[in-house]
């Protein structure tokens, strides 16, 4: 089926020619694109604890980065050329989930977030390179993209980004309202504002396999145990103390022998690791709960949506939902359509495990607050 969001590409097309392989433009990806917010709501949430928020100025030839929250003051009479970035934009507006929905061809497990950035004119954060896939959507205003598959990716010292010290753009583009530029990880790219800009990334993780080892060894370290302590009862005189025993050798290699993993336990790693929330996110439990009894009454009413800053996956026969793991049952499977969808109709009847289940969920914040939903989901 033809896309117009891929350029009339079907997504089979795309991920098969472009996907993790080269640039695509595609104009007109999103005709009529309607803004999600204005600059004025994008300073306004950057001041938001929970929102990560960047300020990227380049004055007198020298590059800054500050870190928010930010306030009012902090944008104004700023000089030079400067750059506000903000990311889990798609934690604060459903309408940022729903521009996400056109994305549901890539595993949930690939997403980032969505960062929306504004420029003046001039404005931008350098020539870089980054490690993920990204879509970047043209909102209000023009962007002028510049892109190169180089190998010099040698950087300015003493700067606090990653800015490449010898960028050579071997195509540039002009993108305006709508137009979307696709970019593999480890393309160098620059993109200047032409006169006030906002540019919506929609990113894609692919952490660096030394990321994951480091990760899973934490999370493995939390749940294997090896009993017994080292022993040396038939200890002899040594002559060198310094050296190490060749016994104390062999009977350590034997204990780390020991350490085994299996498939399950990486699918209930991945699970964990890649629904676990950042640290700069919180839920909030409803201010005045329904029991449980009323919750599964309206529930099954209007239905269960998740959180804004929920992330759910699932395996075969785990699910997982913010860093926490459950057992699959057969009466669990209507929950891969709320994975899928982020919203979910009940089924008429529920045991008592999957009662608590949702309810449980919704005491911690991980379901929108039913009670108090503007409109229902079916």
């Amino acid at each position: 089926m033809k896309n117009q969001m891929l350029g009339g590409l079907s997504t089979k097309e795309f991920l098969r020619k472009y996907w993790q392989k080269k640039p695509l433009l595609i104009r007109n990806a999103f005709p009529n694109f309607e803004e999600l917010l204005n600059k004025q709501e994008l300073l306004s949430l950057s001041s938001h604890e929970e929102a990560q928020s960047r300020l990227v100025s380049f004055h007198r030839g020298k590059w800054e980065c500050f870190s928010g929250p930010f306030k009012k003051k902090d944008f104004a009479n700023r000089t030079g050329l400067w750059t506000l970035l903000v990311q889990g934009i798609n934690h604060f507006y459903p309408e940022a989930e729903a521009l996400l929905k056109h994305f549901n061809f890539i595993p949930h497990a690939r997403l980032d977030d969505l960062m929306i950035s504004f420029a003046p004119g001039g404005g931008g954060v350098g020539p870089h390179v980054d490690s993920y896939d990204v879509f970047l959507l043209q909102g209000s205003g023009k962007r002028l993209w510049q892109i190169a598959k180089q190998k010099d990716l040698q950087l300015i010292p003493d700067t606090p980004l990653k800015i490449l010290k010898h960028f050579k753009p071997e195509d540039e583009w002009l993108l305006e309202p709508g137009d979307m530029l696709y970019l593999p990880p480890n393309y160098a790219h620059n993109g200047v504002a032409v006169g006030d800009s906002m540019t919506y990334s929609i990113g894609f993780r692919a952490p660096t396999h030394q990321e994951i080892v480091r990760e899973f060894l934490g999370y493995f370290l939390d749940r294997f145990e090896v009993e017994g302590m080292y022993a040396d009862p038939n200890l002899t005189p040594v002559k060198h103390p310094a050296a190490i025993p060749d016994a104390m050798i062999e009977q350590v290699t034997k204990v780390l022998n020991k350490i085994r993993f299996e498939k399950n336990d990486i699918k209930s790693f991945l699970g964990t690791y890649l629904s676990e929330p950042k640290p700069n996110i919180y839920f909030d439990s409803p201010e005045s709960p329904l029991s449980k009894v009323a919750f599964i009454q309206a529930a099954k009413k209007k239905g269960v949506r998740l959180d804004l800053k929920s992330q759910m996956l699932f395996t075969d026969k785990l699910l997982f939902i913010n860093g926490e793991s459950y057992a699959f049952t057969a009466s669990h499977l209507f929950l891969k359509k709320l994975a899928d969808n982020r919203e979910v109709k009940l089924p008429e009847k529920l045991d008592k495990q999957t009662t608590h289940l949702l309810y449980e969920w919704y005491l911690n914040g991980y379901l929108q607050d039913i009670s108090t939903a503007t409109r229902d989901i079916f």
